[in-house]
């Protein structure tokens, strides 16, 4: 079933309208009030559409279900999106720049400032000549992740139950609040969505299929110095600033976000202040095999440990918090619903693309939560940033694999 390319852009164009911009710092639950609006728009929308239940609790989750339209047995399929945008960019006021029929080359952003996505640093761009480019304006991101997902799903809702000769079991389908904080599954309602496996549609380019993500965690370094007068400093001042580019320098240069891809794990450096008294660095830590992500937090911890023996004193401290796992651990035993979505996309001609994410989706906490959830790519390209574009027609064949994912054969 095709789905229409005009409503499906429409969708989208009015999703990220909405300014939801999640916030690590804060404690409510979604993050920021600004997620509510888009909440209650879907939930609306949903129930306009004629799917049943549509509702929105009170952690700013969005649930509602296709009920099945056959007798014949069928499992209940999940699809799920994040509402939220992330905090590295402002996600307020965004202004789309489309560009028709792309026909190759550099896509000016803004002239004035000369932003511009360039070929020479994203070739990617080459594969969508003569489709529909969605950009930003250069002061924004555009909001693809997640919301080219959340339009996905919704576009293949509004199909399935405009259809009725399309013939399937139950679906369930739900937006989740704060997925860009790692939050997005804290409260999710497992057993309430009664989906017997389910589908995230977070990926980026055209025929992305993800069963494994990192194994992550958090780190957060705090040195304590003794802040001496400088004049008066000789054997007595321990530099809090000195001690944390010391313990930073000292990690591995080809072991950094910059320098790794592929099933390469990393430290990196997400935060840094302070003074000579004291000083805080933050890091993330990936490593998609659970022995090596082990070692990567004992490495951190013993280069604390030799802090403070090279001090003579406890000037640094470390608290780590592991935030999520490789999904594959779930999932392998599960491994037809892998297939299901490969078969899926060969369906609606699409090849698929199986690749290990380098990062994380609701769907890996989920899965150690009962609900086994691959990622599913929604079109996306280059997220979190000014650069962010979107080839509709992929987002067209994410929202028709959702149908396909459905359907009874």
């Amino acid at each position: 079933m095709r789905i229409n390319k005009e409503h499906l852009l429409e969708r989208f164009l009015r999703y990220v309208s909405y300014d939801t911009q999640s916030d690590p710092a804060s404690s409510a639950t979604p993050s920021t009030p600004t997620q509510w609006a888009l909440a209650e728009a879907l939930v609306a929308e949903l129930q306009a559409m004629g799917a049943t239940d549509a509702a929105l609790n009170a952690n700013g989750c969005v649930m509602a279900t296709i009920p099945a339209n056959t007798n014949e047995p069928a499992p209940v399929v999940g699809l799920i999106a994040h509402m939220d945008t992330s905090p590295d960019m402002s996600g307020a006021n965004i202004r789309p720049r489309i560009t028709e029929s792309y026909a190759g080359g550099d896509i000016m952003l803004n002239a004035a400032e000369n932003i511009a996505l360039r070929t020479a640093e994203f070739p990617e761009l080459r594969r969508y000549i003569g489709q529909t480019i969605i950009t930003t304006d250069g002061a924004t991101l555009l909001g693809a992740d997640d919301k080219a997902g959340v339009a996905a799903i919704m576009s293949a809702a509004a199909c399935l139950l405009a259809h009725g000769e399309l013939k399937h079991g139950a679906v369930r389908i739900a937006f989740t609040p704060d997925e860009e904080i790692g939050r997005g599954a804290d409260k999710f309602d497992v057993a309430r969505f009664a989906a017997d496996y389910a589908y995230t549609f977070d990926g980026g380019a055209l025929g992305e299929l993800e069963y494994e993500n990192f194994n992550a965690a958090e780190a957060r370094l705090t040195i304590k110095g003794c802040n001496i007068h400088p004049g008066y400093a000789k054997g007595k001042m321990i530099n809090a600033l000195n001690v944390a580019v010391e313990f930073h320098r000292a990690l591995p240069l080809a072991e950094r976000p910059e320098t790794t891809d592929g099933r390469e794990g990393f430290y990196h450096l997400t935060a840094m202040q302070g003074s000579e008294a004291q000083a805080t660095l933050c890091y993330i830590i990936r490593d998609f095999e659970r022995p090596a992500f082990e070692r990567r937090k004992e490495q951190l911890r013993r280069m604390v440990r030799t802090l403070n023996v090279k001090y003579g004193s406890p000037v640094a401290s470390l608290e780590l918090r592991d935030q999520y796992y490789n999904m594959c651990e779930q999932i392998l035993p599960h491994f037809h619903i892998v297939e299901r979505a490969a078969a899926a996309m060969r369906r609606v001609g699409v090849e698929p693309v199986i690749t290990a994410a380098r990062g994380g989706t609701d769907g890996a906490r989920l899965s150690f939560m009962g609900l086994p959830c691959p990622n599913i790519f929604a079109g996306g390209h280059n997220p979190h940033g000014k650069y962010e574009f979107l080839p509709v027609e992929s987002m067209q064949k994410a929202a028709e694999v959702a149908v396909a994912l459905v359907l009874i054969d």
